[in-house]
């Protein structure tokens, strides 16, 4: 069967690129990052905050489909800290991936310093799948969990669509039958990503987050929703 087609593959409201959209800026970030934690104990920053973090734990462990054996995969797992959360709920198969070796770094020198065993590998989300040699992508999962990874992603400077499109396309190629994708995104509204994720996906549950007024309108800074894998 093959992987779906986003809902919007000739999307013309692409973001504006930036520099969070590549590699050599995350390298950077992480470079210091595991300077500070080796010297400090510091394990860096939670990319949309710790609340946002919880709101996303908290729906996992309170999800009846999910279960602690459940094989999860983190997309983009920076330091490792959501992981390091499951872990400590009593997750079982824990596996986080990132594109930048230095996040790698640091994500294992953070669980080796609270004896948590989790998997880590150096692995690009856009990857060819038929021919990569990370094991971390050649395997299938229950749940693929991103928090701002799918951000980054469109704020690429190069073939934006296309990039979008391949996550959209491996991400449901990793996931197994009716697997659970839990998305967190700052750019992109709640009815732009179901737009993206509209075909080979179902909705299944938005996570609330605290709102705010402005204009007349109400609105969040963050957009935590639940897709599962479903059939072409």
């Amino acid at each position: 069967m093959s992987a779906p087609m986003s809902g919007n593959e000739n999307c013309e409201n692409e973001l504006d690129s930036s520099k969070l959209g590549t590699k050599p800026f995350w390298d950077d970030a992480y470079k210091e990052e595991i300077q500070n934690f080796k010297i400090n104990g510091d394990v860096g920053e939670v990319w949309f905050g710790e609340d946002t973090m919880e709101r996303v734990v908290d729906w996992i462990n309170e999800n009846d489909s999910v279960t602690k054996s459940s094989s999860i995969l983190d997309i983009g797992t920076g330091n490792g800290v959501m992981l390091l959360e499951l872990h400590a709920l009593g997750y079982e198969s824990l596996t986080g991936v990132d594109y930048s070796d230095g996040a790698v770094e640091l994500a294992k020198s953070i669980a080796a310093s609270k004896d948590a065993y989790i998997k880590f590998e150096t692995a690009d989300i856009l990857a060819d799948l038929t021919c990569t040699e990370c094991l971390a992508l050649r395997q299938t999962y229950d749940v693929c969990v991103d928090k701002g990874t799918y951000d980054a992603i469109s704020l690429n400077p190069n073939n934006v669509t296309e990039c979008r499109q391949k996550y959209i396309e491996n991400v449901w190629k990793i996931l197994n039958e009716n697997g659970l994708l839990v998305i967190t995104s700052c750019n992109w509204t709640k009815e732009e990503l179901l737009n993206h994720f509209s075909k080979g996906f179902k909705f299944q549950h938005h996570i609330r987050a605290p709102t705010f007024q402005f204009g007349g309108k109400t609105g969040s800074t963050v957009t935590s929703l639940i897709f599962q894998k479903s059939q072409m």
